[in-house]
């Protein structure tokens, strides 16, 4: 039970919209568990000037960090004092730490991302053949994990190609031995096909009925289907016709978790204990069980 006095410390996550965030339930109960005087709330803003009077208020409060989701990644990297090297590699920042007064950027998207897909799947990037479906900030995240774990090709699948050619480029400088490409969606057949891993890094299936971001009879036996959305009633559209392909596929449940998990072992430095993952995954699973027994599902 969180009880809240004059020394209680203030998280949170930053976005729009944020009614089906499962942050708030699962930080929650792993700072109880942690011991940590710390709260996690909401803060949803329609417009960038609401994140960026937030920002400024921030070094000023009793705030040891905050997430930031959709549709503020982006903006929230150039609001920050310090940027993280992957972050800025992603051209987004999804956690910031409030060290003395300065905010320090972060993207743990990525090693979220990494983490889960060793857990869930037994799959590490190296030597691999990578499809990234998108071009925004969590494909740039994904983009910047798969090159540390020494993926052999990342290709980034994106309608707009303009978005797609200025991740690439953004990249360019760091890619050694790994290839990269930018391709439309109408010529990714050959590549998703050829594909070990296929990553959604975009929010189509968020909403019921929505389609997948790519024909699903492209995916078969022996590939491995991440899709980043999570929280849905269903399976989306594309991992369920990932499985129904004989394909291994998850939804992004897990990388919710360990990202999350991964900002609070940056904001808990004085602690040298590892976040439990398995708490606050409970947690996120209870607080969906919750909401779709009220009849909450999206």
């Amino acid at each position: 039970m969180i009880t809240i006095d004059g020394s209680t410390k203030i998280a949170g996550v930053v976005g729009r919209p944020l009614a089906h965030s499962l942050s708030p339930a699962m930080h929650n109960a792993v700072y109880e568990r942690l011991g940590l005087n710390w709260v996690y709330l909401p803060f949803e803003f329609s417009d960038e000037i609401g994140l960026r009077r937030f920002m400024a208020l921030v070094p000023s409060l009793r705030c040891v960090g905050f997430n930031v989701t959709m549709p503020f990644k982006q903006a929230a990297l150039e609001l920050c004092d310090e940027v993280a090297m992957a972050a800025n590699m992603a051209g987004a920042v999804n956690t910031v730490h409030v060290v003395d007064g300065r905010l320090v950027g972060y993207n743990t998207d990525g090693r979220g991302l990494l983490e889960t897909l060793e857990n869930e799947a037994g799959f590490a990037p190296a030597g691999k053949r990578v499809v990234i479906l998108g071009a925004g900030g969590a494909a740039g995240a994904a983009f910047v994990a798969f090159l540390l774990g020494k993926a052999e090709s990342i290709v980034i699948v994106n309608r707009d190609m303009d978005r797609a050619d200025e991740l690439l480029d953004r990249m360019r400088g760091h890619l050694g031995a790994t290839t990269a490409a930018a391709i439309s969606v109408m010529a990714a057949e050959e590549q998703v096909r050829a594909a070990h891993l296929i990553v959604n890094a975009t929010p189509l299936g968020m909403n019921p009925g929505e389609p997948s971001p790519i024909p699903v009879d492209w995916l078969g036996p022996g590939q491995v289907v991440y899709d980043m959305v999570y929280g849905t009633a269903e399976p989306t559209a594309l991992v369920a016709g990932a499985r129904a392909r004989g394909a291994v596929a998850f939804d992004g449940l897990g990388m919710l978790v360990c990202q999350g998990a991964t900002a609070v072992d940056i904001w808990n430095d004085s602690k040298q204990i590892r976040t439990p993952r398995d708490v606050m995954r409970a947690a996120a699973e209870a607080a969906l069980s919750a909401r779709r027994a009220q009849g909450g599902e999206r």
